[in-house]
């Protein structure tokens, strides 16, 4: 089959050790995510392999007996290896001190290092469990609660298995999750998968219920942050996002996010037998694999946009995947209507948004600095879920305006959707986004729709977009104007005005806007003076030339220029062409 077509897949690097043997024993800490091989009971060694080459540790021990469960504690500080049913030993003799106990009755029990919670099963059917957190030395009694059994037993015996529940961390919330197999008298008889979320303070809630579709015997993953459903009979995976809810429904019923697909098989060469393919973890070869999405296959069997983006966006590694199905969405087969393109900015700009007030919010809050009580703040993550301008306009905006097979109007009208889309959150358009639309319109000939955009405020007032505007003159006249209307209501831009009213040598303009701002007294003569001579005007220049002496009178008391004005050849072609009478004179009283 394709690589389109699985969207689950092993780790490309395992964890290799050495293979079960009847001189080798392999152990698996789930805490630490390590492996243990222990060979003849440890005393021709005992090697201990991590998800990172820095958790490996080699040793030996003396061998005192079958090893029957070996576990290092966090950060491999202390060792326990268990030989018999009832004893626990620490190689390294040290004194241990009793901080709490509690005297229960337990049938098994299931431990979730992420979040340092223990859950016991207790009672005859074992449907009461009883969580305990620990935290900092310290153990704490969380509220207990009671799984809801099928079919209760008569006589009362153990019906829930630890093979049926699982612990994990879900989008930061701890949640206990039961394997429901229905009898098969029920109007319903596929199995479930019940979730319970799991407080600190307070009660156990049943918050969803995943729909298998199916019977048989299945496995459990939490893969980032999806609930990942392992069929052993069909060989195929499901997966579940309880984020994608059903509205108005305060207990979530999931379907499956896709369809169900086989994880992606491994190869594995094997010396002189060509190659094993693989779809599950055996210690008889001695490999330990991280289970993982595919992002990309999942383009295409999800139809609909907007789920898919929710789905999405809620990845860790979904950024380019996203800007992929942006791009598709606006070109060839796959293109979307323009509410379904809508949607989907909506949906992006509003994590951004969501970002941006984090980041600000953060910001002041350095600012002001801490305050009495408060806890430290973290800087907030910036995920690749964060799709900002530059990323729409680099991938997507900037390669789709040049499509020559799409309609120029589905172009503009894409381009001013994305930017309602972030008016909408209040985000600041870039003006890398106008001058796209700008160009867009001036390509097609769409000056009439550009003159509105600009009459009407569509596009924004800046700097950037005015300059853009000068550029465009030659193609569309009205462009000149238009930019300088844009510079005068910037009110920031005198100097830029000047600077384009002089290149087009409209001297006189220049200095009548110059004038109408209050700015003649500080403006450079020189300036002037060049503009005024490369008009060859030489009534122009008179008519400078004069306007500057003047203000050198009024401001100085004569009307020469200052050395510091470099204005000495402007004198000296005066002279030439009006004679050296023609210099005003020096008032005198």
């Amino acid at each position: 089959m394709s690589e389109e077509h699985y969207y689950l897949e092993l780790c490309e690097n395992p964890v290799q050790f050495e293979n079960a043997s009847s001189v080798n024993n392999v152990f698996f800490d789930e805490a630490n995510k390590q492996v243990f091989a222990v060979r003849s009971g440890g005393a021709t060694g005992v090697v201990v392999k991590g998800p990172e080459d820095k958790s490996s540790v080699a040793f030996r021990m003396d061998d005192k007996g079958e090893v029957k469960c070996i576990k290092f504690s966090i950060g491999n500080k202390i060792l326990a290896v268990q030989r018999t049913p009832k004893s626990v030993v620490l190689p390294d003799k040290r004194s241990l001190k009793l901080l709490k106990s509690q005297s229960i009755n337990v049938n098994w029990y299931m431990y979730c290092p992420e979040t340092a919670v223990i859950l016991l099963s207790t009672t005859f059917q074992g449907n009461v469990l009883q969580p305990f957190a620990f935290k900092s030395g310290t153990m704490s009694k969380m509220s207990k609660f009671e799984i809801e059994l099928p079919v209760v037993p008569k006589p009362a015996k153990l019906n829930l298995s630890e093979r049926d529940i699982a612990v994990a961390n879900i989008y930061g919330q701890l949640y206990v999750m039961y394997l429901k197999h229905h009898s098969r008298t029920t109007d319903s008889p596929c199995a479930e998968v019940i979730l319970y979320q799991l407080p600190r303070e307070g009660s156990c809630k049943k918050t969803n219920v995943l729909k298998l579709n199916t019977t048989g015997k299945f496995a459990l993953n939490v893969v980032d942050n999806l609930v990942v459903v392992h069929h052993q009979s069909t060989q195929t995976s499901i997966i579940f996002d309880i984020k994608l809810r059903e509205p108005d429904c305060a207990l979530n019923v999931h379907q499956p996010v896709l369809p169900p697909r086989s994880i992606h098989p491994y190869r594995i060469p094997l010396t002189g037998i060509g190659y094993l393919e693989l779809l599950y973890v055996y210690t008889l070869i001695g490999y330990q694999w991280y289970l993982q999405v595919k992002l990309p296959p999942t383009v295409n069997l999800l139809q609909d946009k907007g789920k898919l983006i929710d789905f999405l966006l809620r990845r860790r590694d979904c950024k380019m995947v996203i800007l992929s199905v942006c791009s598709q969405m606006l070109n060839g087969e796959d293109k979307g209507s323009l509410p379904v393109v809508a949607t989907v900015f909506d949906k992006l700009n509003q994590v951004f948004k969501e970002y941006l007030e984090a980041e600000q919010t953060y910001t002041v809050a350095m600012e002001s600095g801490p305050s009495r009580g408060s806890a430290a703040r973290e800087r907030p993550v910036r995920t690749q879920a964060v799709i900002d301008q530059s990323d729409m306009y680099t991938h997507v905006l900037s390669s789709f305006t040049e499509k020559k097979d799409v309609s120029h109007k589905f172009i503009i009208a894409v381009l001013m959707e994305y930017i309602r889309s972030l008016n909408q959150v209040q985000i600041t358009v870039q003006h890398y986004l106008y001058e796209l639309v700008i160009k867009t319109l001036v390509h097609h000939s769409l000056f009439y729709m550009l003159h509105q955009f600009l009459q009407y405020h569509v596009l924004s007032d800046s700097k950037p977009l005015a300059c853009l505007l000068l550029s465009l003159e030659g193609t569309y006249p009205a462009a000149h104007q238009l930019s300088l209307d844009m510079l005068k209501r910037l009110s920031t831009a005198n100097d830029e005005i000047v600077e384009v009213l002089l290149s087009k040598q409209q001297v006189l303009g220049a200095l009548r806007f110059i004038r109408s701002v209050g700015g003649n007294d500080n403006i450079s003569a020189r300036k002037f003076l060049d503009a005024a001579l490369q008009t060859a005007d030489q009534m122009l220049f008179y008519t400078i030339f004069r306007f500057f002496e003047q203000r050198n009178l009024r401001l100085r008391g004569s009307p020469s220029f200052n050395p510091g004005e470099h204005c000495e050849e402007h004198v000296v072609y005066f002279k030439q062409v009006f004679g050296e009478q023609a210099l005003m004179k020096q008032a005198t009283v």
